[in-house]
């Protein structure tokens, strides 16, 4: 509500900051927050369909220091990825009754609101399935449902994991299911999102354990299709590392009031138009464990 009464009092004052204001209420709304699941380093420009990430498997090497000789200089491999800018999507919201400079603010808020809600949304959807489908994570062998008294196990092998592969402790994530945050609020490990950093409360985070941010969604929907039609496969949690998940987004069309009185088919009529344009990679799959279960349909 509050982010709504602000909308209002900006609506149509910088027509040229609109973008801005769906960007804010879209990374209000995002579980797969930029720069917490997600990194947004890249170079290039997202309009041209394609940019470069920077991707570091070694990390510098430390030597012993002679006094008398020195120590020898080391070359760092910084290698980059091509990540396609390939999601395209667009909010075209008539706008009837009004022309573009008479829509009252209150109307023109809402569709703002609206709009970086449902961008958030969809961008949600493309993001998890990302994180839950793409070759070469790791995918745990244990496919029974997680308990109150398991959960937490679970988690720590989840862990264990991470830290084998060499995943830093700091910044990892854990985006849960409903089902799974039922069942982990019940351990007495779980921190609740009363006692976490403002920081963490302000990116979304609902809780931690073990030291993973967790954040929890709805949209870890995953169906193993290979299967036969008598199972059913869900994800209960991934956790990673924004260290190797990447996103990079940017305004195709900046958000806009558009006219149709021109169109021939709409009178005294308008629109709230913009396009987004983004795009996903994670670049070393096996930073990312993912926990399934698989029962009877």
């Amino acid at each position: 509500m509050k982010f709504l009464m602000f909308l209002q009092l900006f609506a149509h004052a910088h027509q040229e900051r609109w973008s801005s204001l769906v960007d804010a209420k879209l990374r209000q709304t995002l579980v797969t927050r930029d720069n917490y699941i997600f990194n947004t380093n890249y170079e290039g420009n997202p309009k041209s369909g394609k940019v470069k990430v920077p991707v570091r498997d070694t990390e510098v090497t430390v030597k012993d220091y002679n006094k008398a000789t020195g120590v020898d200089l080391e070359t760092g491999t910084t290698t980059y990825m091509d990540l396609n800018i390939d999601q395209d999507k667009a909010v075209n919201e008539l706008i009837d009754g009004f022309d573009a400079a008479a829509v009252p603010d209150n109307i023109l808020a809402d569709r703002l609101d609206s709009a970086g809600y449902s961008l958030a949304l969809e961008m949600d959807q493309k993001s998890i399935n990302l994180l839950e489908t793409t070759s070469g994570i790791n995918v745990c062998a244990t496919k029974t449902a997680a308990t109150d008294q398991t959960a937490y196990k679970e988690v720590l092998a989840a862990k264990t994991y991470l830290t084998r592969k060499g995943v830093p402790q700091a910044g990892r994530w854990l985006i849960c299911s409903p089902e799974f945050m039922a069942v982990l609020m019940l351990d007495d490990h779980f921190i609740r999102q009363g006692d976490l950093s403002q920081e963490l409360k302000n990116a979304g985070a609902v809780g931690s354990v073990a030291g993973f941010a967790v954040f929890e969604s709805g949209n870890t929907m995953y169906e193993d299709t290979k299967l036969v039609a008598s199972k059913k496969t869900t994800t209960e949690f991934i956790a990673g590392h924004p260290n190797w998940c990447h996103r990079v987004q940017e305004w195709g069309v900046d958000v806009h009031a558009q006219d149709l009185a021109g169109s021939g088919k709409y009178i005294g009529a308008s629109a709230v138009q913009g396009r987004k344009i983004y795009g996903l990679m994670i670049s070393k799959p096996q930073t990312v464990y993912v926990k399934r279960t698989e029962a009877a349909a």
